[in-house]
C-alpha cells in the first residue's frame, strides 16, 4: 500500500472514501478501508474533518454510523491517554490474565509463525508501514492469547513499524485484545483467519475450535522468545533561522496538520525531541513519512533538542502547539479536533459513544 504525502493527494484520498462500503466489508483484508489512518495518525487530518468531509457529500450520519463509530475509536483512545496518562503503559484496568512471558515471539517477528495471512500482513508492515486492522488483532491474538506474552513488548514492536504509529490507539487496542483493558480477551481461529484473508488453509496450529484454543498450550512456532531493541535515529538539522519578531508554531510527530494557522506569520518548527522518541521509539520509515509531510508545511524547520533548547533561543516567548498527552510545552494551547468534545474518563468505548450521541443531539 502506497502513502502519498503531497496535501492534494491525500485531499483526494479524502474525497474517495466509500463510508457505505466501508461499514459493509472493512473486517475482510480486501475490504473497502480508508488507508486514511497514517493522515489522521500524523495530525495532517483530523476525525473531525473527515466526518464533515462525509457530511458534505451528502451521506445520512445514521446510515454510515458504522463509520462514524471508527472515527470515534481513534477519538476515544486519545481520551483515555489524556486522562490516564502514562498509566496507559501498564495493563489499565485489570492485570492481562495468563501472562506467562514477556517479549516477542521470534517466529512472529521473523514473519515465519506458519499461519501464512499473518505471515504475510507481517512482511506487509515491514515493507510499507501499513496493518490491516483485523490482521493486527490476528497478530495481538497471537502474541498474548496463544504465546501468552505480555501485551507491552509486542505492542511496541508493532508501533515501531507502523506509518500511523499513535500509541494510545495502538496500546489500549492491544490491552482490549490481550484482556488487560477490557472484561474478556480476543482470539481467533483458522477459520476465521480464513474467512476475512479469503484464504483456505489448513492444518494449522489454529485450525481448532474456539473452545480447543482458549486451553491450548503454546505452539513450539511460538515458543521461542525475543527482545528486540528499538531505537530510533533522528535526522540532523541546520542551525534554526528565527526571526525573533514571529511568534513560533511547533510541530512534531503527532502534529503535522499544513493547514494550522496558515494566516498567522510565524516561525514554523517541527520539534524531535530525543527523550520522546527513546519513550517510543519508531522505525525510519516512520522519520521519513513525517519529514515528507512537513513538504507540505512552508518554511518548516527541524530542530532535534528538547523544548527548552529550543525555548532558549526564541526571544519572543509566544509559543503555539496543539494539545497532545505527550507535550510539555510552554505557550498557547490549540486543542485537538475531535468530532465530538466530550470531557471526562469513560472505562469503555461505548459509555463514550453515548456521551458523543448526547453531544450531538444537544449540538
Amino acid at each position: 500500500m502506497h502513502f502519498p504525502t503531497r496535501h492534494s493527494d491525500i485531499q483526494a484520498r479524502l474525497e474517495t472514501i466509500d463510508p457505505l462500503a466501508y461499514g459493509k466489508t472493512r473486517n475482510y483484508i480486501d475490504g473497502d478501508v480508508t488507508y486514511l489512518s497514517p493522515y489522521l495518525s500524523r495530525g495532517v487530518l483530523s476525525t473531525r474533518q473527515v466526518f464533515q468531509s462525509v457530511l458534505a457529500r451528502g451521506f445520512d450520519p445514521k446510515a454510515v454510523e458504522r463509520f462514524v463509530q471508527e472515527l470515534c475509536w481513534r477519538d476515544y483512545w486519545q481520551a483515555v491517554w489524556r486522562s490516564k496518562g502514562s498509566a496507559i503503559n501498564s495493563d489499565l484496568r485489570r492485570p492481562q490474565p495468563d501472562v506467562a512471558h514477556t517479549g516477542l515471539p521470534t517466529n512472529l517477528q521473523n514473519a515465519n509463525t506458519g499461519i501464512a495471512a499473518i505471515d504475510q500482513a507481517i512482511n506487509t508492515l515491514y515493507q510499507s508501514g501499513y496493518a490491516h486492522n483485523h490482521l493486527r488483532m490476528y497478530i495481538a491474538s497471537l502474541a498474548c492469547r496463544i504465546a501468552k506474552c505480555h501485551w507491552k513488548i509486542p505492542a511496541q514492536w508493532m508501533y515501531y513499524h507502523l506509518l500511523d504509529a499513535d500509541w494510545a490507539s495502538n496500546a489500549l487496542s492491544w490491552q482490549w485484545v490481550a484482556g488487560a483493558n477490557s472484561t474478556k480477551t480476543y482470539i481467533a481461529n483458522q477459520e476465521n483467519i480464513n474467512r476475512f484473508c479469503h484464504c483456505d488453509q489448513r492444518g494449522t496450529f489454529l485450525d481448532q475450535s474456539y473452545e480447543a484454543i482458549e486451553t491450548m498450550q503454546t505452539p513450539p512456532a511460538l515458543s521461542e522468545l525475543a527482545s528486540p531493541n528499538f531505537a530510533t535515529a533522528l535526522p540532523q538539522h541546520e542551525p534554526l533561522r528565527i526571526d525573533q519578531a514571529h511568534d513560533t508554531l511547533i510541530y512534531n510527530f503527532y502534529n503535522m496538520d499544513p493547514q494550522w494557522r496558515t494566516e498567522q506569520a510565524a516561525n514554523r518548527i517541527l520539534l524531535l525531541e530525543p527523550s520522546i522518541f527513546k519513550a517510543y521509539p519508531v522505525a525510519q520509515q516512520s522519520i521519513q513519512f513525517m519529514i515528507d509531510l512537513g513538504a507540505n508545511v512552508p518554511g518548516l524547520q527541524w530542530f532535534v533538542g528538547e523544548f527548552a533548547e529550543l525555548e532558549s533561543q526564541l526571544e519572543n516567548k509566544r509559543v503555539f502547539y496543539k494539545e497532545h498527552p505527550l507535550n510539555r510545552y510552554r505557550g498557547t494551547e490549540d486543542p485537538r479536533d475531535p468530532i465530538h468534545h466530550v470531557d471526562g474518563y469513560y472505562p469503555s468505548f461505548f459509555s463514550y459513544w453515548k456521551a458523543c450521541q448526547r453531544s450531538l443531539k444537544n449540538a
